[in-house]
């Protein structure tokens, strides 16, 4: 079972993305501020759990939420700005837009830039640690696989109903194939043998 909150005395947001290793499609955020005490014997890392699941658990969270937002950056606004400052803009438009504003922020991983002056806590695998950054984890990846299945529709081709945009071997086979879409993003390595250097 997940821990329910950080402090106990606080209102937290719980702050996670998905689509961050993509090559193509948006980078999609999500804040949520749950019930103080909530608890849930499914709810976990999106990760681990099946798409039955999370689908399920999408409602549930919208539904159970104190407050809750999804936000979208997409491929072009990536390759601008690169795919970590946008993956921690989109965390800020999910914050911004919730209808209570938190006290203190659980973010998913290592980094973060501050937002406000709202007091924030990093944590490496929180989405498998605190319950409000395993639902937005859960937001995040629903909302973005149902974006990917949308658009899979414009370029059936290179299978994103199947892998979501990730690199997959069918997605740089169908890439060396039949090129790049308007969903790519130029800034990362497309092709198997294109060199990729770390800045």
């Amino acid at each position: 079972m997940l821990k329910s909150f950080y402090y106990q005395n606080l209102t937290e947001a719980g702050c996670d993305e998905a689509g961050r290793g993509c090559l193509a499609g948006p980078v999609v955020a999500a804040a949520v501020i749950l019930p103080k005490n909530y608890r849930h014997p499914v709810l976990n890392d999106s990760k681990k759990l099946t798409a039955r699941q999370r689908d399920s658990l999408k409602i549930e969270i919208i539904n159970s939420a104190v407050a809750w937002k999804v936000a979208f950056i997409d491929n072009m606004e990536i390759d601008e700005m690169n795919i970590l400052r946008a993956s921690i803009k989109a965390m800020h438009i999910a914050i911004e837009g919730l209808k209570t504003e938190p006290d203190f922020l659980l973010i998913d991983g290592n980094r973060f830039y501050p937002y406000k002056t709202i007091e924030y806590k990093t944590i490496i695998k929180g989405d498998g640690i605190y319950f409000s950054i395993a639902a937005a984890s859960v937001l995040a990846k629903t909302f973005r696989d149902e974006y990917m299945e949308k658009i899979h529709n414009e370029f059936p081709e290179y299978g994103w109903n199947k892998n979501k945009g990730y690199p997959t071997s069918f997605h740089r086979a169908a890439i060396a194939k039949y090129g790049i879409t308007p969903y790519h993003r130029k800034s990362f390595a497309l092709y198997d043998n294109q060199m990729k250097f770390e800045f």
